[in-house]
């Protein structure tokens, strides 16, 4: 007969499982929690770490940043749960278990910057099946890093209770508040130390590092006697292989990095440098070569036809009263070369955010001979701010014309600066007879795009001339060729008058009237516009970015 067992008294720990009793350990086993929660600390920080490179490489690789960090963040936590599940089997192996996960998410999480951009610079123009492979890659390493951040959470927690048995709450509530600690210690020195300090690549591969060494001293400093022999030497042969080959990576980081860039932009890469802002390639430029800017990786300037995108976007905002001109963006001082080669103007003020930019364009002799040394002018003003939250403290009805250079809609970060709120802001500073001009992206490539920022503008109680220019071709996957236009929408209280610069003083410049024809072929009714709590421009790319 089989004696029914009493119920155990509350708060009583369970009996530990055969093998799991209490470790023997070189430490007091209050010293060993704390080296424990320390270890969980270490590791949550360097988890994040790999998540926020992920998002923030893939914003700059791929662009569209909600969308970027929606995929990570959705298939980390999943592969997390999983990573849970399966870790499962490995808790009557804990100590080796949470080596060899720790070995293996160093090595991974280290190399995912540098094999994600890798993939970016040198199969990036494949096409066919491979058109998405850096979305692919992505996902994959999302995936990886989630099963192996998700297999931490059991295996640490059968190690803590090794060190000392409690109840599986107060195990519960120390390990989480350690992890969660450790993550807002990695979220806050990746934007703030790590980003701006060493770069995405080498901070990555650092994070590998201190995650390899917190995680294998753990192992075998605390846990060591839960390990055979053989288990001790694997474990220490193995975190020296990922230690030196995160070293190696370290090493040649430059050098890589010098490579991917040819890969992307040519030999002729005279300037790279990564602002507070943004990463700014320049190619080009001397002996007569073309001169091209890069911005995050997409070509937005190109010396062979800028002047007619610039020409086209300034002047018929230029055609009535121009004393005071806003230029919002277009730190590379090409839309106020435009601006001031008309008479009357008597100030110029530039709103652009990257101020290290700006300073570019005011010492790089090729692109300062590009924009016809304008930063030098007495009458340009440039104000470090962002566009959005400047307009909500400039004096109403200061200027007599706004000019909208900014980048295409394409990118959620970016469609605050297309949305009503923004041109109901522009309208304020807009004083009688203002114009107001918006490049407002491709239109072949993205019509509803275009049209929606016609929309919208209208929406904040201006009255628009949608028109367009033509730029030059574009290639997509397979070697198609893409025509390339430039869309625009000039706006005023009262509907504007699209000149030709025939005005006194003005440049002449070809009629845009045919642009005005075409663009009234394209028009799409009845969208709604865009606003800051239901942006509309995410979902319209119908081909990669085409660069202006």
């Amino acid at each position: 007969m089989i004696e029914p067992h009493a119920p155990a008294p509350p708060g009583t720990a369970p009996p530990p499982r055969r093998g799991a009793g209490q470790a023997r350990l070189p430490v007091r086993p209050a010293t060993g929690r704390f080296l424990v929660l320390t270890g969980v600390f270490v590791c949550a920080a360097c988890g994040l770490v790999y998540e926020l490179e992920l998002v923030a490489l893939a914003s700059y690789l791929i662009g569209d940043s909600i969308t970027q960090a929606s995929v990570v963040l959705s298939v980390m936590v999943f592969a997390m749960g999983i990573g849970s599940l399966l870790a499962k089997r490995l808790r009557c192996r804990a100590a080796a278990g949470f080596g060899a996960v720790e070995a293996l998410l160093a090595l991974i999480g280290g190399c995912s910057a540098m094999a994600l951009y890798a993939v970016f610079a040198w199969t990036g123009d494949w096409g066919g099946a491979w058109a998405n492979g850096s979305s692919y890659l992505l996902v994959a390493f999302s995936l990886a890093i989630g099963l192996l951040i998700g297999a931490e959470v059991p295996l640490l927690m059968e190690l803590i209770q090794r060190v000392r048995r409690q109840d599986a709450g107060g195990a519960v509530a120390d390990l989480f508040a350690a992890d969660y600690v450790g993550a807002l210690a990695g979220g806050l020195a990746f934007p703030f130390l790590l980003l701006p300090l060493l770069g995405q690549l080498t901070a990555t591969l650092i994070t590998g590092t201190v995650n390899a060494i917190a995680g294998a001293a753990l192992v075998l400093g605390l846990f060591r006697q839960d390990l055979t022999r053989r288990g001790r030497w694997l474990l220490v042969v193995a975190n020296l292989l990922v230690l030196a080959l995160l070293a190696s990576a370290a090493v040649l980081v430059d050098d890589f990095e010098r490579s991917a860039r040819h890969a992307m932009y040519g030999r002729d890469v005279r300037v790279a440098m990564h602002t507070d802002v943004q990463d700014v390639v320049l190619t080009g430029g001397t002996d007569g070569s073309r001169l091209d800017l890069y911005l995050d990786g997409r070509l937005r300037v190109s010396g062979s036809d800028e002047r007619r995108y610039h020409e086209a976007l300034v002047h018929p905002a230029m055609n009535g009263p121009h004393a005071r001109v806003l230029v919002l963006g277009g730190g590379d001082g090409l839309a106020v070369r435009e601006v001031l080669r008309h008479r009357g103007v008597h100030r110029v003020d530039v709103v652009e955010l990257d101020t290290e930019f700006v300073e570019l364009a005011r010492t790089d002799p090729a692109l300062s001979a590009l924009n016809g040394h304008a930063y030098e002018d007495p009458r340009v003003r440039v104000v470090a701010a962002d566009a959005f939250g400047w307009l909500r403290q400039a004096p109403r009805d200061a200027y007599d014309v706004v000019v909208s250079d900014l980048p295409d809609p394409e990118d959620t970060s970016s469609t605050k600066l297309y949305s009503q709120e923004f041109y109901g802001l522009a309208r304020a500073v807009l004083g009688d007879g203002g114009r107001l001009v918006v490049h407002a992206g491709p239109v072949a490539a993205r019509p509803r795009a275009f049209w929606t920022v016609d929309a919208t503008v209208r929406a904040a109680g201006l009255r628009t001339v949608p028109y367009s220019v033509g730029g030059r071709d574009s290639y997509a996957a397979g070697g198609s060729r893409v025509p390339h236009d430039w869309g625009y929408v000039l706006a005023a209280r009262t509907r504007p008058y699209l000149g030709d610069g025939a005005a006194a003083g003005a440049p002449r410049v070809p009629s845009l009237q045919a642009g005005v024809r075409a663009m009234e072929r394209t028009r799409l009714e009845g969208l709604p516009p865009s606003t800051l709590v239901h942006p509309r421009y995410a979902d319209y790319g119908e081909y990669a970015e085409y660069a202006d």
